[in-house]
């Protein structure tokens, strides 16, 4: 195997640098930027001892630089052959070419100035290789510029981690978790920004904020109405219920460091904020008041579409017999559920939908799912029968019962008092007037008021005869009023976890049907078009498993939306809760599901991150969830539309827990 030249004899910096070192001035002429940070891309040719930097403005890849310009290839040539070189320079144990990224930071806490070294993140450089490439191109670097070796990935850490030299090391979780600008959804906004201190400071004010504001917080809470901009003062995870539905709004969303005290003077002022995920930092300007806010919010002038409900069915049923197409029967996430459920037990003619799709110049990723399934060739009988097999051995999801539309209209309508105040809401909202009090009001009379005997019974005998063993049940809300394009609704329903007793199953029930009317999710449909006549709860009522380990996957990277490879997972110990409710930030891990590997982009507030078993299942999980986004696009959709799944993780066992579309604004 080549090994990295000793610094005295590398005979070249291509191209040609003013000294014999790389200055800073150096780095910025040859630099190009990506998520504010300026890099250079390199490569080391082992055989003839040289160093090569790739201009930013020639925006080559590494392959393309060692195919073209050292080893004269044409485009064609490389094309054809693209997967096999790939693998020789990025897997091979005798590669010539060792191929990496210098990114600069600026950063006080790790003493100002300084430059990463970081592999491509699919490489499997082994240590030695890894602490020679380190030592090599330390030597090309001013010395007056620290530089830092990056792990690309779980693999790379182990490697260093147990290795008996130690190289000045930065990780990625600790550079995201330190990063003064994160861009959660790009965009441009104009609005009043509205700079809140505290939460107490938001909740007490006398000025409420109102559609056009843009907000600025340390973190925002999760029962924020629609705004025209977000601004995180602090590090939060994209996956909270509130980035779920700014990304689904198109709402511009960032974390800027220090944006509470650098944008106080700007409090109450108009202006323009831009969300760059090329720029350095948030852009915020000063404006004059549109006149067109007088016109109202413009999503108010898009019409939703919600579909037709169908109240005639009112059996209760199993999730086993449900599909996606019973969604307006009883609601997106029931037929979901339905639809995994059938999936892990039938398996899926779409389970190899993703790697099928082509990805010029590759006609399909079917060999990189063959390495994922730990088997070989490209057969799509053999890798549909591996995927099967995988899902069935691996995943599950909890047993439980769907409650339709149609159970929940016949409780309202049994109610004179429930009828007479939802006709009130409705025309304080054709009115234009104040529902706090009549939401409020009517949120009670749905959540005490004694249901039908006969509704009841209905209830009771489904529950025992299909969930009856289970210990514990969660009451899960699900309408016809999420999951649309243009309305998300994560986290505006309620669901309520650790039932216990059929009595606490009907209490948990009326709760459910009950966040329907609350003043937040009447507010927000109403701006969609969605109006209160056409809204409806449907009910599940499942098993609650436990696990090792919980959490909130999207079958993307939601800072990186060109990023097909990557998948992104948000984790923490126990509790899915705390991921989607953003009160904690959890673990989070990119995994790619097409050359493999994986990588911790943030800690959060946990004290370690998981071990290496840990990693290997969830990267399973990460499998999983590609191979469900191609079944849920089916015959007719977008293989690459996200999905958005809850889940547990208990050693090698998955738990699915729900699976819907991430909506991403277009």
């Amino acid at each position: 195997m080549p090994t990295a030249p000793a610094p005295s004899d590398l005979t070249a910096i291509v191209p040609p640098l003013p000294g014999d070192r790389l200055t800073l001035a150096d780095f910025s002429g040859l630099a190009t930027t990506v998520a504010g940070y300026p890099y250079v891309k390199l490569v080391l040719d082992q055989e003839t001892s040289t160093v090569h930097l790739i201009d930013g403005a020639e925006r080559m890849l590494h392959v393309q630089y060692v195919a073209e310009r050292i080893l004269g290839m044409t485009r064609a040539e490389l094309a054809r052959n693209l997967d096999a070189f790939n693998d020789s320079v990025y897997r091979a144990d005798d590669r010539r070419f060792l191929l990496g990224t210098l990114a600069l930071h600026d950063r006080p806490e790790y003493g100002g100035l300084f430059v990463s070294l970081e592999t491509v993140e699919v490489d499997t450089m082994g240590p030695d290789l890894l602490r020679s490439f380190y030592r090599t191109v330390r030597t090309l670097v001013d010395d007056a510029v620290p530089v830092l070796l990056k792990p690309a990935n779980h693999l790379q850490e182990s490697f260093l981690r147990e290795s008996a030299e130690q190289l000045p090391l930065i990780l990625a979780h600790e550079l995201y978790s330190t990063a003064p600008y994160v861009p959660l959804n790009p965009g441009t906004t104009i609005g009043r920004l509205r700079v809140f201190a505290d939460e107490a400071a938001y909740r007490t004010t006398t000025d409420p904020v109102r559609w056009h504001d843009i907000l600025v917080m340390e973190r925002m809470p999760d029962d924020i109405p629609r705004l025209s901009g977000l601004i995180n003062a602090r590090h939060t995870t994209p996956l909270s219920h509130t980035n779920v539905l700014a990304a689904g709004w198109g709402i511009p969303n960032a974390i800027q460091q220090g944006a509470l005290t650098n944008l106080a003077e700007l409090d109450g002022d108009w202006v323009e904020v831009t969300v760059d995920q090329a720029a350095p930092e948030l852009a915020v300007r000063t404006v004059s008041r549109p006149d067109s806010i007088d016109d109202g919010p413009p999503w108010a002038t898009t019409q939703v579409d919600i579909g037709k409900p169908d109240l005639a069915a009112a059996q209760i049923l199993p999730l086993e017999h449900l599909r996606s197409t019973d969604a307006h029967r009883f609601g997106t996430k029931a037929a979901n559920l339905g639809e995994l459920t059938a999936v892990l037990r039938d398996g899926s003619p779409y389970w190899l939908g993703f790697y099928q799709a082509p990805r010029p110049p590759r006609p399909h990723l079917l060999e990189y799912l063959a390495r994922q399934l730990e088997t070989t060739g490209t057969d799509a009988g053999v890798l549909d029968q591996a995927a099967q097999r995988m899902v069935t051995e691996h995943a599950v999801v909890p047993r439980g019962i769907a409650l339709p539309f149609a159970l929940q209209q016949q409780f309202l309508e049994s109610s004179p008092a429930i009828q007479q105040t939802i006709g009130k809401l409705k025309m304080a909202l054709a009115l234009g007037g104040e529902i706090d009090g009549l939401c409020a009001e009517l949120g009670g009379l749905i959540r005490d008021t004694p249901l039908p005997a006969e509704l009841r019974t209905l209830i009771e005998d489904s529950v025992l005869r299909h969930l009856t063993g289970a210990g514990r049940v969660v009451v899960r809300s699900s309408s016809n009023a999420e999951d649309l394009i243009g309305f998300s609704a994560a986290g505006i329903y309620e669901s309520v976890p650790e039932v216990k007793s059929i009595e606490d199953v009907i209490h948990a029930i009326q709760r459910v049907w009950a966040s329907l009317v609350t003043t937040r999710g009447v507010l927000l449909r109403d701006e969609a078009g969605i109006g209160l006549s056409d809204c409806f709860m449907g009910v599940v009522i499942q098993q609650q498993l436990d696990g090792e380990l919980g959490g909130v996957m999207v079958t993307t990277n939601p800072l990186d939306r060109t990023d097909f490879r990557s998948v992104l997972l948000n984790l923490a110990r126990n509790s899915v809760d705390d991921v989607v409710s953003g009160t904690r930030d959890p673990l989070q891990h990119l995994y790619n599901t097409m050359e493999g590997g994986s990588r911790t982009v943030a800690m959060g507030a946990e004290p370690s991150d998981v071990d290496d078993q840990a990693k290997a299942t969830l990267g399973r999980l990460a499998l999983i969830g590609r191979l469900l986004q191609a079944h849920f696009a089916g015959a007719d959709g977008s293989v690459d539309a996200p999905v958005d799944v809850e889940w547990l993780v208990d050693g090698d066992r998955i738990v699915l827990l729900q699976c819907r579309p991430y909506q991403l604004a277009a």
